[in-house]
Formats: structure tokens, C-alpha cells, sequence
């Protein structure tokens, strides 16, 4: 284990850190610090997820990664959506293999050593409408679209021609019950937020289906 791993067990035990993280843990100067960290990934000490992110490999980490976190360190601003948060949310039965966010960049996809991990641009009034912060229990925090955003950002991705209840229910297996939990409130917050007309149109039919 050289110094680098060390140090960063000892400063920073979660575990995900830029390149700014260990510029301040390793003050010496650019080219010593390179060249620790390129000896610390070289021998498997340090888990380079991507340009300037890095991360402890399992072995020494004192708490498991989250992806979910991890994702917006990789490309941001960005939140969890999609089936991602469907299934976080425990809405769809599937499991899901990589994890996906909607972006404000443009759409892209990186294949790291932790996981494979998708991101979709959709334009949006307000970006984070909908949008809930939550932590779990290693302190892991992270941003996860509510169940009714990410259904809306289904429909903008996919190019959904839905308009209401059934399509939800036949092709992604949520319940109904699930559905019924839905409030208005929460279509408040989402009116006009997309520009999309299969939004608008899904949104409206979903909430009429609902009696909202």
C-alpha cells in the first residue's frame, strides 16, 4: 500500500475523490502527486473511475460505495431518473443493470470500473423539479428524481406516446397502487416543466386516468 492509499484511508475512509481532493491531501506539488496516483492505480491501490475521480478499491474501503452518489461525481449536473429511480422507488419489478440520470449536458454514457452509467439530456424548465436529495445509511448522499419525474422523463427519452394509465401499468409493470399514491401537488410541480408535448400529453392523461 503506498502513501497516497494511506492517507486517503485515513483523511477521507468514504472513499470517491477528484483530483482537487488529492491535491490537498498530497501538497507537494503536481508532478510527485501524478506520480503516486499512477503507481497507486498501476498496482490496484487506487480505482480511477474517470478522468480526475478515483476511488478506493473494495478491499479498503470501510463503507460501500453508492453508486447513485458516485453518478453525479462522474457528470453533472445531473439527477438519478429513469428506470434508475423506478426501481429505486421499488415502482418496476426488473432489475437494472446500469444506472441512469437525466443531465442538463449532452447525452453520454461511461463504462468505469464501479459500473456502467447513462446519462440523458432533457430539457426542463426548472432542472430539478421533482428532484429529491436523499442519503443512505453509510451517509452516501445523492440526487433521485420522484417517481412521477422520472415517468415523465421515461416518456421524453423513449419518445412515449402515452396518454394516461394503461401503457404505465402494461410496459413498465407498475401498480396501480403505486399510482393511486400520486398527488396533485406533485403534478403541480411538474405543469409546463417540459417542453415536450408527449410529456404534456402523458402528464395530463395520467393525472385525468388518476381523478387528480
Amino acid at each position: 500500500m503506498n502513501r497516497l492509499v494511506r492517507k486517503i484511508i485515513e483523511f477521507s475512509p468514504a472513499g470517491v475523490l477528484s483530483g482537487q481532493d488529492l491535491a490537498t491531501l498530497l501538497p507537494e506539488g503536481d508532478n510527485k502527486r501524478q506520480a503516486l496516483i499512477k503507481r497507486a492505480v498501476a498496482s490496484g491501490d487506487l480505482t480511477r473511475i474517470r478522468r480526475g475521480l478515483y476511488c478506493l478499491p473494495e478491499i479498503y474501503q470501510k463503507t460501500r460505495l453508492n453508486p447513485h452518489s458516485i453518478a453525479q461525481h462522474i457528470y453533472g449536473p445531473s439527477y438519478i431518473s429513469l428506470e434508475s429511480a423506478l426501481r429505486w422507488h421499488d415502482w418496476i419489478p426488473e432489475a437494472v443493470y446500469s444506472y441512469t440520470s437525466v443531465s442538463l449536458k449532452n447525452s453520454k454514457d461511461f463504462n468505469t470500473p464501479v459500473g456502467l452509467f447513462s446519462y440523458q439530456r432533457v430539457p426542463q424548465k426548472t432542472f430539478y423539479a421533482g428532484v429529491n436529495r436523499q442519503a443512505d445509511d453509510n451517509g452516501s448522499v445523492f440526487l433521485i428524481a420522484s417517481p412521477l419525474k422520472a415517468l415523465a422523463d421515461y416518456v421524453y427519452v423513449h419518445k412515449c406516446d402515452w396518454a394516461g394509465v394503461d401503457p404505465v401499468v402494461d410496459s413498465l409493470r407498475v401498480e396501480m397502487e403505486e399510482l393511486e399514491c400520486l398527488t396533485g401537488d406533485q403534478f403541480d410541480v411538474l405543469a409546463n416543466n417540459y417542453n415536450s408535448q408527449r410529456v404534456q400529453r402523458f402528464c395530463k392523461g395520467l393525472r385525468k386516468d388518476l381523478k387528480l
